[in-house]
Parts: structure tokens; sequence; C-alpha cells
């Protein structure tokens, strides 16, 4: 990492009413702590108003903020990955969204950062996402918000067809697949639905007021269980 993207994460870390030692901003950047103390003494000299307390650390100064939407190139390049995923994965909304976000950060980003920008180098190919899914995603994204219940026609692995009323929870990418995970009224428990076998799909109005046991966290936990057996 450059001297100068580390001043940088250097007074990023540091905005906050939290205070970091030196041992701690160390430990995330990776260098020793000697390099931090000089660090801490460039952006003082910088005129960074850096508040230091023996035993507590260091932050900055109350009412000082650092301007917003400011990256590094690992930032900004892991920033830009994901607005190619969402553009190449995700339902044409959110697709969009991504782009808009991009634009924002074109608009802002300094000049030494515009290689970083114009790198194609990992790239995010949409040719395996079907229209069908992408407009369930769109569906069970706006019904998973404000918790409403869906009705579908599913057809599993091996050719049965259902009709099922469920809870949307969550949805999960797995680099081919979208698969839903919700509370499914037809068996009463927990079921996982790839969007690819879901014939049709409609938000039912009715709303759901998630239950113990029926919860997103609860989902999560007899998936990690499961895993684990």
């Amino acid at each position: 990492m450059r001297r100068a993207d580390r001043l940088f994460r250097i007074s990023q870390e540091l905005d906050t009413k939290c205070y970091l030692t030196a041992r701690e901003l160390a430990r995330m950047l990776e260098v020793s702590q000697r390099t931090i103390y000089r660090d801490i003494d460039a952006l003082s000299a910088s005129g960074v108003p850096i508040e230091g307390t023996a035993g507590a650390g260091y932050r900055l100064c109350e009412g000082f903020r650092l301007p917003p939407l400011m990256f590094d190139d690992e930032e900004l390049s892991a920033l830009l990955l994901g607005i190619r995923m969402a553009q190449a994965w995700s339902d044409r909304d959110l697709a969009g969204a991504a782009a808009r976000v991009r634009r924002k950060i074109e608009r802002i980003v300094p000049q030494r950062l515009r290689p970083v920008l114009e790198d194609e180098a990992m790239l995010v190919p949409d040719i395996h996402l079907s229209e069908r899914v992408r407009e369930h995603v769109a569906i069970l994204r706006q019904a998973i918000a404000v918790k409403c219940k869906v009705k579908m026609g599913y057809q599993r692995v091996d050719g049965v067809k259902s009709e099922r009323i469920v809870w949307p929870l969550c949805l999960f990418y797995w680099g081919e697949k979208w698969t839903l995970g919700a509370w499914c009224e037809l068996r009463g428990a927990f079921r996982h639905f790839r969007l690819d076998r879901i014939d049709d799909i409609l938000q039912t109005g009715t709303r759901f007021n998630p239950e113990e046991r029926r919860t997103l966290n609860d989902f999560l936990l007899v998936v990690g269980a499961t895993a684990d057996a």
C-alpha cells in the first residue's frame, strides 16, 4: 500500500467516536506501530486534527469530518466489482441503481484513480441469468422488504409440481443460481426454492409478522445446523 493511501486509510479509521490504538491501526494496515506513529505525526503536521489520549489511542477531533466518498485503489476496485455483479446478476431495477452509483462515483473520483475506473480486467458475464429469473428476483426483493407473502407455482427437481404460499426471508446467489429462503405454509417448515424452477409468482397482498422460530435468524440457524450435520 502506498504511503498516501495508508495516510488516507488512517484518517478514515479515525473518523469515528471510538479511539483506536497504534497497535490496532498497525494490525489493520499490516505495518509496524512505529510506522503508525510516524504517519500520525505526518497527518497532524498536514493539518488533520487528531486527538490522542494516553492509554486510549487516537481519533479525529470532534466536529472534523472527511469529505464523503473518497476511496483508495482497492476500495474502488471492490466497489466496481460489486457494481458489475449487481448489473449482471440481479433484476433490472437493481442493475439500474448500480449503474447510477457508478456514474456518481465517476463524477467525484480524483484523477489519479481514473485508471481504476477504466480497468476491465475483472469481468462479470451475465449470459446465464434468464429474464424470467430477473423478474422473480425483483418481485421477491420487494416482498422481502415489505414482509408480504407470495404465491408461486414450483417444480421440484423430480418434476413434481405444487402451488405454495411462502414467507420470503432472503435470497442467496450461488454463482449460477438464485435461491429463495422462506417459510413454506404447505410444509410448515423452512424451505429453499430455486428461482429457475418457479413457474409463476405474485405477491398476495397479505403481510406476515415474523414469529419465533420463523424469522430470518431462525432460518439461518437451521441452514447452519444442516450444513454442520
